[in-house]
């Protein structure tokens, strides 16, 4: 580290080069104030600007880094992977291993091809859905963010949400036209979407648990109630499970909900936090893609060793680890229950949503069901909120709409470090309020 460099002054020079000096939106801080502190290393729970200062990280690569920063056999598996070569663009007897035991996870999934990225991910499985049914329109649910792929950039939460952009540039009239969006947790408006459209709809693409308009789960039956009507209909029903694969357990949301999709997407911690992603499902599906059938997708990067690796790594840990989960959940619960109990007893209008170990502290006293709901929060309260924390030494999502991620090596030091900042904030904003 060099001493004169601070995340001012880098942010400053990266913005020659970068638009906002980022490589991703809500990285700025556009939403909160304030400059972001420029990360050089990561160990465990916790993380160290260039200044120096060290925090306790709730981002962790905004969720795959479950098993925390620079795991030991993480890293050794990328060592060892990456003596041997760092790219070959032709088949490995490693990708098929790794796919052995995404298998093991999610059973849904009797074929896959790896990508690079979640958003890779899901385009490919809305380009798959069309090809496989001869169908054009996508229904998609208000503030789920499925990436920037085109026909998915209508009413998406995430960045787009936290940077107010209605509508993206560039999107073309007609790719938006074959995008439906409807609420969440809305089962009459989905049953009014399928009415109005029968036999056209392609796929129905969620996230069973929302992470991108804030954390935000299904009510009682309507994962079920899209199941069935998908299949009434001849439509898909593609899960993107980007955000919650493994957050729960080992399998995702459909493994809980006991709910099978045709399709479901999975990201980087399939790779260990590296770039490798996932699309897969029903083997009548899949066998539509290039080369088997005329749907073609490529990648050159597709199931790079290294990522392979440590993907193979992370998700061999998870598997062999009977403990790893009740654990983490019962972590994740301590430490939600304290932050929401702390403003509350401060008079803090508060609402906290939580998913295995994902949460969102809505600054909004009323329930959150869908993404109108949560556009009701104070982000007034939430940034204030925010840099109270980041000045304590907790870094989290610099949104309001984004969710938490807590990982396995987050222990008791962690959680009452993160409480005592989180009482410290809410009393300064209190104060700051009444003066």
């Amino acid at each position: 580290m060099i001493s004169s460099i601070t995340n001012q002054s880098a942010l400053d020079e990266s913005r020659k080069y970068f638009p906002g000096g980022v490589n991703s939106p809500v990285r700025a801080f556009k939403a909160v104030g304030g400059v972001p502190p420029f990360i050089v290393s990561g160990k465990g729970p916790c993380i160290t600007d260039v200044e120096g200062h060290h925090y306790v990280d709730y981002v962790g690569s905004w969720g795959p880094l479950i098993l925390g920063h620079a795991d030991k056999d993480i890293i050794s598996a990328i060592t060892s992977a990456a003596e041997k070569g760092t790219s070959f663009g032709a088949p490995t007897v490693a990708e098929t291993q790794l796919a052995e035991l995404i298998v093991k996870a999610f059973p849904a999934i009797e074929k896959m091809r790896f990508v690079s990225s979640g958003t890779e991910a899901t385009m490919s499985a809305v380009r798959l859905a069309r090809g496989y049914t001869n169908r054009t329109l996508i229904l998609k649910f208000e503030g789920c963010y499925h990436g920037h792929a085109d026909s998915l950039l209508v009413s998406a939460g995430s960045g787009v949400a936290t940077l107010g952009i209605p509508d993206c540039p560039g999107v073309t009239p007609q790719t938006a036209s074959c995008t439906i969006s409807i609420p969440f947790n809305d089962f009459e408006a989905f049953d009014m979407a399928f009415k109005t459209h029968r036999g056209h709809i392609a796929a129905v693409i969620l996230e069973p648990v929302c992470g991108n308009m804030g954390v935000v789960e299904p009510v009682e039956g309507f994962l079920k109630m899209i199941r069935e009507k998908t299949l009434e209909d001849g439509s898909l029903l593609i899960f993107d499970e980007v955000m919650t694969g493994f957050r729960s357990c080992f399998g995702g949301v459909q493994t809980l909900a006991c709910i099978e999709p045709d399709l479901t997407c999975l990201g980087k911690v399939v790779g260990g936090g590296l770039p490798l992603a996932v699309y897969g499902g029903k083997r009548e599906i899949m066998n539509r893609i290039a080369p088997d059938g005329p749907v073609y997708q490529a990648g050159t990067l597709s199931g790079n060793p290294i990522a392979v690796a440590a993907g193979t790594a992370a998700l061999k840990k998870l598997a062999d680890n009977p403990d790893f989960y009740t654990n983490l959940l019962a972590t994740t619960e301590k430490l939600s229950e304290s932050l929401l109990k702390a403003g509350r007893n401060r008079g803090f209008d508060l609402t906290l949503n939580r998913s295995g170990s994902m949460f969102t502290l809505f600054f909004t006293k009323d329930q959150v069901r869908n993404f109108s709901d949560a556009k009701k929060s104070d982000t007034v309260k939430f940034a204030k909120w925010f840099r109270g924390m980041l000045s304590h030494g907790i870094y989290l999502p610099p949104s309001q709409f984004e969710a938490a991620f807590v990982s396995g090596t987050h222990k008791q030091e962690e959680i009452d470090r993160t409480i005592q900042a989180a009482e410290k904030t809410f009393d300064e904003i209190k104060a700051h309020t009444h003066s």
